[in-house]
């Protein structure tokens, strides 16, 4: 129990703490949900501030925690340069297990918690570290771009990482910096391709991918097109390059965001992981969402009551060999002290639908 709030039950010192939030998520969270979430939310708020603690919520969060309990909220990347930032002491990371690496790897100084250790991700277990030292010898002298969705023991083998936001500029910074045409990005095979699309640099990748973006198909958009003829689709470059062929827009989940927020489309199917329209919607309360659902069952290992276990308790801390962290944390920086993109965080759709090939790994 934390400061008279118990949870497990709806008191009316519960509801009115909790009334600002129910007010935000009121049209995603029914009322009865909401009697059994607004206690373990008023008691998991009540914690982080006896603890000096903070949430990093991933997009994909239910909205009941994204809302409810995060303190800084967005895309993995993005939580992690808020971890370092942060006076707090303690983390406690809602997503996933590489998340909650590259959050300890950039604040070495704070105990990072997550809620599940099982909550892993399909992309970042396609490669290990030994796969990317392999690959170095294979392809000697050209610099590997790592995704942020990896493992802390590959970012530590990794020139420069990437977000799938600025993953053309990271590119082209670095095939122009090292004086080459060819470049390896890895592990997304997916995002690969469609880099390869953006970009005159020749592609090498890695066949990785996302078990939630790869199960969308270009005629999934079409149908959707088809069923709903004034919504504007937005799709995620870590689904297949025919689907961004098919769709009205490409990028990452910030830029999806900024896109809706923004432009205030009447209509909008997002084709990523299903909790992000959830909690876009509730910012953007005049768009309709259409809602092609895929989740993923690694962020739903997250939970309301996983959380306040692991921040009550103190359990289940991500800790990084120091070794590894000094050098993944390098490639992180040199990402983050490249120069400004020059152009917006989404993919050009005329580009995209140009067939470029890769090389395979």
């Amino acid at each position: 129990m934390a400061d008279g709030f118990s949870p497990f039950d709806f008191t009316p010192e519960v509801e009115a703490a909790t009334h600002p939030l129910w007010e935000k998520v009121k049209d995603k969270v029914t009322p009865l949900e909401w009697r059994v979430h607004a206690p373990l939310i008023a008691a998991i708020n009540d914690l982080k501030k006896q603890k000096n603690a903070v949430i990093l919520a991933h997009n994909y969060m239910t909205p009941e925690i994204f809302h409810g309990v995060g303190d800084y909220v967005g895309d993995s990347l993005g939580l992690a340069r808020e971890a370092a930032r942060s006076d707090a002491a303690i983390i406690v990371q809602a997503g996933v297990h590489f998340m909650a690496e590259t959050s300890k790897v950039l604040a070495p100084d704070k105990k990072v918690l997550i809620p599940d250790l099982q909550a892993g991700c399909s992309l970042a277990s396609s490669i290990t570290g030994d796969d990317v030292r392999l690959i170095k010898q294979r392809y000697p002298g050209l610099p590997v771009v790592t995704y942020v969705n990896t493992t802390a023991d590959v970012k530590a083998e990794t020139d420069v990482c990437c977000t799938s936001a600025n993953a053309v500029q990271v590119v082209e910074h670095v095939a122009k910096e090292w004086g080459v045409d060819r470049v390896i990005l890895i592990p997304d095979e997916f995002l690969a391709r469609n880099v390869a699309r953006q970009t005159d640099v020749k592609i090498i990748a890695w066949k990785g991918r996302c078990e939630v973006h790869e199960r969308f198909t270009a005629q999934d958009i079409l149908d959707l097109k088809e069923a709903y003829p004034n919504a504007e689709v937005l799709a995620h470059p870590e689904c297949p390059a025919e689907v961004l062929e098919v769709s009205d827009f490409a990028g990452s989940t910030a830029a999806m965001n900024d896109y809706v927020i923004k432009r205030k489309p009447r209509q909008v199917v997002l084709i990523t992981e299903c909790s992000m329209a959830d909690n876009v919607a509730c910012d953007a309360p005049d768009t309709e969402f259409v809602r092609p659902c895929n989740l993923c069952p690694h962020m739903k290992r997250i939970t309301l009551q996983n959380i306040y276990d692991a921040l009550l308790n103190e359990q289940f801390e991500v800790t990084v060999d120091e070794a590894v962290a000094e050098r993944a944390r390098l490639a992180v920086q040199r990402m983050i002290d490249m120069p400004p993109a020059d152009k917006p965080a989404r993919y050009d759709l005329v580009k995209a639908r140009h067939h470029v090939d890769v090389e395979l790994i």
